[in-house]
């Protein structure tokens, strides 16, 4: 474990009247910056005057949250890990060879105007995911068009009023809360961020209306910046019916949680988009479409039909 990677805290036991402490650290830079480690200091002692038995030294180590699931723990071999996973995902990527889902075409990377700046492009991005929630992808694409023929910027979203930013974006699930966190989450930017979006995880879930699905899929799209699996319904319910949780799973960040346990890293941008049109197309929520699934073998939820 390096010393970017982690904080080491060593404690030793205070002798009577003298005592000496060590403290050294670490800290990886905030995503999308280049990596820098922070400056150590170090306290130094004079010598004692009489020498003293030396002392057992505590040391215990604590990973910065830049670098979990990145360090030398990370690259060894899970110790658990789902019986015919990669089987079970090389047919689930035959069966999506296609490219013909709906997150094929309307997801957000295909819903921001590629012709504006890349902060306005990262802008649209993250309101496309938040209109996103609890809605089809044809509508939330319906509604970034329209937004997109006003001129969506942070700007423009500010200077709306509140009945025409709900009747744009109308028929988007909960379109009255998300219009009002979309005008919160606009002010923050243009106070905070100068009209971009925060280039962390832990800063975007922080903006009303931004969850972990989101944040993730917007750091991968937005940032180029893979800092999680993105779970949401889709892919927490196929990883349940396929057994890649050690156990059942009740909620999505209990599922990315599990996943990332296991799944090799390399794989965690892709899993998103396969999963999501997956279970669009074959692995619906009600009726799945067993017969026609390459899986249905290797699927627990699927022996017996």
């Amino acid at each position: 474990m390096n010393a970017a990677g982690v904080r080491m805290v060593v404690t030793r036991a205070r002798s009577r009247g003298t005592g000496a402490s060590l403290q050294g650290g670490g800290e990886k830079a905030a995503p999308l910056r280049s990596g820098e480690a922070a400056a150590e200091g170090r306290k130094s002692y004079g010598p004692m005057k009489r020498q003293r038995k030396a002392r057992r030294l505590s040391v215990a180590y604590e990973a910065s949250e830049g670098e979990k699931g990145e360090g030398p723990e990370h690259l060894q071999a899970p110790s658990w890990e789902p019986q015919d996973w990669r089987q079970q995902l090389d047919n689930i990527r035959t069966m999506r060879s296609g490219k013909d889902a709906p997150v094929d075409q309307l997801g957000a990377e295909h819903c921001f105007d590629p012709s504006a700046s890349p902060k306005v492009r990262r802008y649209q991005v993250l309101l496309s995911l938040m209109l996103s929630s609890q809605t089809k992808d044809q509508v939330t694409a319906g509604a970034m068009q329209r937004l997109r023929a006003r001129g969506l910027t942070v700007d423009s979203i500010l200077q709306m009023d509140d009945s025409t930013l709900g009747a744009l974006i109308y028929p988007v699930g909960f379109w009255r809360s998300k219009v009002k966190y979309i005008k919160q989450t606009s002010e923050i930017l243009q106070q905070r961020y100068g009209g971009d979006i925060p280039a962390s995880v832990a800063e975007l879930v922080a903006l009303p209306g931004v969850g972990p699905k989101m944040a993730h899929l917007a750091m991968a799209v937005a940032w180029g910046t893979v800092s999680g699996i993105a779970v949401d319904t889709h892919v927490h319910r196929i990883a349940n019916r396929l057994r890649w949780t050690k156990k059942a799973t009740r909620s999505p960040e209990d599922t990315r949680r599990a996943l990332e346990e296991w799944l090799p890293r390399e794989l965690w941008r892709e899993i998103n988009g396969l999963l999501v049109g997956f279970g669009q197309q074959t692995c619906l929520p009600v009726h799945p479409r067993c017969q026609a699934c390459l899986n249905r073998a290797l699927c627990p939820a699927a022996r017996g039909l």
